[in-house]
């Protein structure tokens, strides 16, 4: 199990959903689309990494901050001798090395991620300098997908490839490791400076009344649903939700494109409008948020723990 699991960042999720209730500019989808293919790649390595048996401390998804330089870690893993960092990239096709760049055939020259892998490994080294923590670190970038060649590599670059990854971890699961309290506390330390919500994002304007309204489907992303009993049914796939599911979902969607606005079951009742039955809505938002307030000015927000 990872010491920290990787989640999707806000950023994906927004793009993710604006995708589906708008017409997103061919710029904006691909960003989307990348972000996307990043992601599955990075769990794709997760994947892997939680086989490991041997002691460690496996720390996904790292966002952190040196000075005023913010700088972002795919993966880490923390044995009691060194630690790996990886960078890991999704990419598909055919690509090849020349002159210390990368390019995707036939010459289209993309970013070498050798080049944030550099970076990355400096600023996490002056970082755990900072903390008082001294630890040989090992860098590679992982190339997960296994539709990707890369021609004309060097063979003292830290690449490893898509046929090489489980032999990797094979190796460094061999390694002889035991943990101790020094390697929590650089653990929990490096969790606990985690940015949550990356300041980063690269975002289209929108506002609520461009949005499509309705239920889209929860597997395809298909609007037409027609609410039978306590389910939506997909006319498009035929996958099945539960109602109150489904609407809260998309609660959670409205919660995330407008952090600022009220939930109400007046809003609710339009952003769903498949729901025909306000009283449903008002039903459904009671019991999952607590009412503040009176009447038509009543709204809903999430419980506090004490």
């Amino acid at each position: 199990m990872p010491y920290k699991s990787r989640s999707k960042s806000t950023e994906l999720q927004i793009l993710k959903t604006l995708n589906t209730r708008m017409s997103l500019s061919n710029k904006d989808k691909q960003h989307y689309f990348n972000l996307k293919k990043g992601y599955e790649g990075e769990v794709i390595f997760d994947l892997l990494t939680e086989k490991l048996q041997s002691e460690c401390f496996i720390l996904n998804d790292l966002l952190l901050k040196l000075n005023n330089t913010i700088f972002q870690i795919d993966s880490l893993i923390i044995n009691s001798e060194a630690i790996y960092l990886f960078e890991v990239k999704n990419f598909e096709g055919d690509y090849y090395y020349e002159s210390d760049r990368l390019y995707k055939k036939p010459k289209t020259e993309i970013n070498n991620p050798l080049n944030q892998l550099i970076r990355n490994e400096s600023l996490l080294r002056q970082l755990l300098q900072n903390l008082g923590f001294t630890i040989p670190i090992y860098s590679s970038v992982v190339f997960i997908n296994p539709e990707f060649t890369l021609y004309q590599t060097p063979l003292n670059k830290p690449f490893i490839f898509p046929t090489q990854v489980n032999r990797y971890l094979e190796k460094l699961n061999t390694i002889p490791s035991k943990l101790n309290r020094k390697h929590k506390r650089l653990a929990d330390k490096l969790i606990s400076l985690h940015i949550k919500d990356s300041p980063f994002k690269l975002l289209p304007p929108y506002d609520y009344d461009q949005l499509q309204k309705g239920l889209p489907c929860v597997k395809c992303t298909s609007f037409t649903i027609s609410i039978e009993g306590k389910k939506c049914v997909c006319k498009e796939c035929g996958h099945e939700e539960i109602v109150a599911t489904a609407v809260m979902r998309n609660v959670k969607e409205f919660k995330l494109l407008f952090p600022n606005r009220k939930i109400t079951t007046n809003v609710i009742h339009e952003w769903c409008k498949e729901v025909k039955s306000k009283k449903r809505i008002r039903t459904i938002l009671k019991k999952n948020f607590k009412i503040v307030g009176v009447h038509q000015w009543s709204f809903y927000e999430e419980e506090t723990n004490q």
